[in-house]
């Protein structure tokens, strides 16, 4: 295998190092990985909720939650229509716990057997005959055109939340909150559980802050050579709606000459320092420049201590938002953060129920791959936090009996063994149970459903094991009539729920996207999967006409399909699928090391660095380290049945390190021994046995060091 040691400049790693208050190894990682703006070293380096993006800024949300929010009033009839998978699950719950708490009917309903991804009619029919009149989709809906325009006929209105990346056009939904959607919002990857999340923040807000919908000005002045500039943000829910800069020159003009008095109008301004404010004003436009303004620095100075009385110029010294900026920050940009925060702070924005709705959403972040950046590492680093601190009921049991309580566990933990509990239930047809038992209030009824649950786990692995012995030798058939570029595998035999792992595995084992279909009646429903370099939606967009409905991710989606067009789409994804170019596929991708660890750097110390970049997963892979002339001191052999692992201690000196090197028995002899130095690259783990943790690397890769 080959290592690659990215070369980075000195001079940049030292600058981030002193810019951001961080030491050099974690300044040269990051450079290492191409983060090095300040936004994205914030997400890095930060990790309290403040730093998230505000919900409002997602198009669609005001009109969401005004909706909703008429509907408690009126007392009427609410669907939450989920997806089955982890992510529709936790976002179903996520928000049905929060309607809840305001007293609304609500009901839940995700695809159950063999039912097709997506709002259906016959949900919307049924809905508006027992006289619902308002439909919630999470994690779905954004390609349920049909679905939507017969809701309308119904006098159903329907609010789609979702973050599947949508098609051409979009439905004529009341609302539609997608951040893919949405150029205001800086981040376009959340789960759905994510959207979900942002939307019951934003109904929070809208319930217990006085501001919501309220017209705000924040106004500063500031010298500008024989000039002053006057300038205004306008604000609603927090959100910057309206920018003014009026330079003015004192006496040259009477504050009617200018556009003030029309942006004014009807707002409530605020100001810091009042005194000196009114003060610049009347030097400006005289006594007569009479602008009712409200000194917000005193309330904010009680808040937040460390901002009573000083300056905005000494407190944009002091902030931290200021120094992540990509672009410098004025007086008024660290005015609005500092409001901001005093507002959040003031009316408890991040309480016990936000803990408890960031272990959903990290749940569902985690299930669904999304790219482990920017705020989905806030997401996913305070609900794991939760977690492991007090974990919401249901969750508990399951952590229980997964033998997860009580110790440190990371995202790995979750996605390698929560997740596949829960999505369990959605494979195998009936994602209600994971859906009761994240809502139940019974602890006897909980832990009935945690074992059905886990129960429904291990039937799905055998299921799954039967089903690869019939899936592997059908794709690797159809190699030679997709021109070696594509596997499919299709039967009756093959339950619509195992699909997607199927894909996925078929992946892994030939190096190719993968398809994998269920054929049913009247109806097949199929799973597609890529490697990186190959976007599916390229092969599946020029397709759409054929299909009932389809949707997903990049490298992960599906669709469904009336029968008689199955034929047409095969004899289509053959030509489609003659343009990928295998050589753009991430196969055998280089091993890149983050940095090279001397044996003094291979202490206990290491995991402040190495917990300071978790979570790990996609578009954050673990750190992956490498030290020279390591002594091999111990090697032995272990696995169930056959001997196919290795167990190490390696020898920095000071310090030696338990280890293991997985599949590597074959290797042993013929590429390294007990006694030999060795170069290794690796990433810092922990091992927890039987109530005990340990310290452990992971081995990637190892050679003979050189004379």
């Amino acid at each position: 295998m080959e290592w690659e040691k990215k070369e980075v400049p000195a001079e940049l790693v030292k600058q981030i190092s002193t810019a951001y208050g961080c030491d050099l190894l974690t300044a040269s990682i990051l450079v290492r990985r191409n983060i090095t703006k300040g936004p994205e070293i914030q997400y890095f380096l930060e990790e309290d909720p403040r730093y998230l993006r505000n919900p409002y800024d997602l198009g669609g949300m005001e009109d969401a939650v005004e909706r909703i929010l008429a509907a408690k009033d009126e007392g009427e009839k609410v669907l939450i229509f989920g997806d089955r998978d982890v992510d529709g699950i936790c976002a179903s719950a996520l928000l049905a716990d929060y309607l809840h708490s305001l007293e609304m009917d609500i009901t839940i309903r995700l695809p159950r057997g063999d039912e097709p991804y997506g709002l259906t009619i016959e949900a919307v029919e049924e809905f508006a005959a027992a006289y619902g009149t308002l439909i919630i989709t999470v994690d779905c809906g954004i390609t349920n055109h049909s679905e939507i325009s017969r809701a309308a006929e119904l006098g159903v209105d329907v609010i789609v939340t979702d973050h599947h990346k949508p098609q051409e056009t979009i439905p004529e939904a009341y609302a539609v909150v997608n951040p893919k959607l949405s150029e205001g919002y800086g981040f376009k990857d959340l789960a759905g559980c994510g959207v979900a999340y942002k939307l019951v923040s934003a109904l929070r807000f809208a319930q217990r802050s006085e501001l919501y919908g309220q017209p705000i000005c924040l106004l500063n002045t500031q010298p500008l050579n024989e000039a002053w500039n006057i300038e205004i943000l306008k604000i609603r829910n927090l959100v910057i709606v309206d920018r003014l800069i009026e330079t003015v020159v004192p006496g040259a003009a009477g504050i009617m000459d200018t556009r003030l008095p029309e942006f004014l109008s009807g707002q409530q301004i605020l100001v810091w320092d009042g005194a000196l404010q009114k003060q610049t004003l009347n030097r400006i436009f005289g006594n007569a420049a009479d602008i009712y303004m409200q000194d917000i620095a005193p309330e904010i100075g009680k808040e937040i201590p460390s901002a009573a009385g000083k300056s905005l110029i000494r407190i944009k010294e002091l902030s931290k938002t200021a120094k992540y900026a990509d672009s410098p920050t004025g007086e008024l940009e660290v005015f609005y953060n500092l409001f901001c925060s005093f507002i959040r702070q003031r009316e408890k924005h991040f309480g016990i129920e936000d803990t408890l709705d960031l272990q959903l959403a990290c749940l569902g972040t985690l299930a669904d791959i999304m790219p482990l950046v920017d705020e989905n590492r806030i997401i996913v680093r305070q609900g794991l936090k939760a977690i492991i601190e007090k974990p919401r009921p249901g969750l508990s049991d399951l952590l229980f009996k997964l033998e997860l309580s009580g110790r440190r566990i990371g995202a790995s933990d979750l996605s390698w063994q929560i997740c596949p509990a829960i999505n369990a239930s959605g494979r195998m047809g009936r994602p209600q149970t994971a859906l009761d038992l994240l809502m139940e209030k019974d602890k006897n009824r909980r832990n009935s459903l945690a074992d059905e649950l886990l129960q429904m786990n291990e039937e799905r692995k055998k299921i799954g094991e039967e089903i690869w012995i019939k899936v592997e030798p059908l794709a690797e058939k159809s190699l030679e009539a997709f021109q070696g570029k594509m596997v499919l595998a299709f039967g009756e035999e093959i339950p619509r729920g195992v699909t997607g792992v199927m894909a996925n595995r078929l992946m892994s084992r030939f190096k190719v996207p993968a398809l994998v279909a269920s054929a049913g009646d009247e109806i097949i429903t199929a799973s597609l999967r890529s490697l990186g370099g190959f976007d599916l939606h390229k092969l599946l967009e020029p397709l759409g006409s054929l299909f009932l409905d389809w949707g997903g991710h990049s490298y992960a989606a599906g669709f469904s399909i009336r029968a008689e067009n199955w034929e047409p789409l095969l004899a289509k994804l053959k030509s489609e699928s003659a343009m990928i170019d295998l050589k753009t596929l991430d196969v055998e991708p280089v091993l890149a090391i983050d940095a090279e660890l001397p044996h003094s750097y291979l202490t206990r110390d290491i995991y402040t660095l190495v917990d300071l970049f978790e979570p790990y997963g996609e578009e954050n892979g673990p750190l992956i380290f490498m030290s020279k002339k390591l002594k091999i001191s111990e090697l032995g052999l272990m696995g169930k049945g056959e001997a196919k692992h290795v167990k190490l201690s390696l020898d920095a000196g000071k310090h030696k390190w338990p280890a293991v090197y997985w599949s590597a028995a074959e290797k042993v002899k013929r590429e390294f021994d007990l006694g030999d130095q060795v170069d290794a690259a690796f990433r810092v783990s922990r091992n927890w046995f039987k109530g005990n943790e340990t310290p452990q690397l992971v081995i990637s890769d190892i050679k003979r060091s050189s004379p």
